[in-house]
């Protein structure tokens, strides 16, 4: 029998290589999904099969409505087959329809649902394949894609709460920076010609104003350049272990919006670990898709220790409240969840509360970030005009 080598993704979401003895490219993908290895691709005697692997991501919502859909057509009785022929047919963002025909190939071919959606990696995560492959061996399919397009419509709403959040301070303070960089470079350098002909005595803040101006004026390229530089390089230390951790931790820490920040992992948290859990996915492998989905390293490092944990035979709770990101609150009533065997109704009700406490946290945030970013426009544009009139005034009493 021929050797094949082969590349692909295991549990944990790093990258595998190996070789394999079998009688077909199709066995080899058949042995390596049943040890949970998504195949990328497979070699034999110099001749690469790329497994399909269509487009770039897919937006939650259209899964999400397509999840919806799929799941009336299902528990309407519909042929597994049929449904995604006419799913695939009437979506029009290209990839995801893409996608969708080549689901419907493998499942016409053999494939389960939940292996043919697994060579979809950008359209269909881990958490979305293991519910449904729950679904599958537990033949309740249609409810478990009811849980799926109710949890990612939450998650949607939850991450457009983040970015509302996060998206007005930031046009507002860069609104604010343009505009001070645009009267620096343009106004200010016709007032400091007009003093500069009238011999005024120029005071301290006037003088720091124009120094800046010229700086900006004559240094410009360097401006821009140390602010693209500077975005360039936090990027890539974002992306290193150490510095996405260093950062990550700094906003769970940050004043106000640490908090916020929080708040939005425990819901996060919560919403995914009781999708998973209430559909029959293993309590290990939903803490670790779970852990994927934190949104912060830190989060993620602490569900992973309390992975680690649970496989040593410990509860959640009590590695959860050993690793100081979680509130007492939770850890308590994830406790309680685990001593009634209700886990999964207890952590429905946690994320419940924690996301109408980020709805009230977003509005409070807005109403706090209003006066707060007045009053930083006031003293950055008020300052750089005080101090341009202030010679005027010295010029006025002279006159008189």
């Amino acid at each position: 029998m021929p050797t094949f080598e082969w590349k692909g993704k295991g549990r944990n979401g790093q990258d595998a290589t190996g070789s394999l003895v079998a009688d077909s490219k199709d066995a080899v993908i058949g042995t390596l999904r049943r040890q949970q290895i998504v195949v990328t691709a497979v070699k034999e005697k110099g001749k690469e099969i790329a497994v399909p692997r269509w487009g770039g991501k897919v937006p939650p919502q259209l899964i999400a409505i397509f999840t919806r859909q799929f799941s009336v057509m299902i528990d309407a009785g519909l042929p597994l087959v049929q449904c995604l022929e006419i799913l695939g047919s009437q979506q029009e963002h290209k990839a995801f329809k893409r996608s969708l025909i080549q689901v419907r190939q493998d499942v016409e071919a053999g494939s389960s649902l939940a292996d043919a959606m697994r060579k979809h990696p950008k359209t269909f995560s881990d958490l979305y394949t293991n519910m449904v492959a729950a679904g599958e061996a537990g033949g309740i399919l249609d409810t478990i894609l009811q849980r799926l397009a109710t949890y990612i419509e939450k998650a949607v709403k939850l991450n457009s709460q983040v970015k509302s959040a996060m998206i007005y301070p930031v046009a507002v303070i860069s609104i604010a920076v343009i505009v001070v960089i645009v009267i620096l470079w343009k106004v200010i350098p016709t007032f400091a010609a007009l003093f500069a002909g009238l011999g005024a005595e120029l005071p301290m803040p006037t003088k720091i104003v124009i120094a800046m101006s010229n700086f900006i004026a004559d240094y410009w390229w360097l401006v821009g350049g140390l602010m693209i530089a500077g975005v360039f390089f936090l990027r890539r230390y974002h992306a290193t272990y150490k510095g996405k951790r260093v950062i990550d931790n700094i906003l769970l820490r940050a004043p106000v919006m640490g908090l916020l920040m929080r708040k939005i992992a425990v819901a996060r948290f919560c919403r995914t670990l009781a999708t998973l859990t209430s559909s029959g996915v293993p309590i290990l492998d939903g803490l670790q898709i779970t852990a994927k989905t934190a949104g912060n390293s830190i989060v993620e490092d602490a569900i992973m220790a309390t992975r680690k944990s649970v496989e040593e035979g410990k509860t959640i709770s009590e590695p959860l409240g050993d690793t100081d990101v979680f509130p007492s609150m939770v850890v308590q009533m994830i406790a309680v969840g685990e001593q009634t065997g209700a886990l999964d109704t207890m952590l429905s009700k946690i994320a419940d509360f924690y996301e109408d406490e980020v709805d009230l946290a977003v509005a409070g945030l807005m109403k706090l970030l209003e006066p707060v970013l007045i009053a930083f426009l006031g003293v950055a544009i008020g300052g750089i005009v005080i101090a341009m009139y202030m010679p005027m005034f010295t010029l006025i009493g002279q006159m008189n």
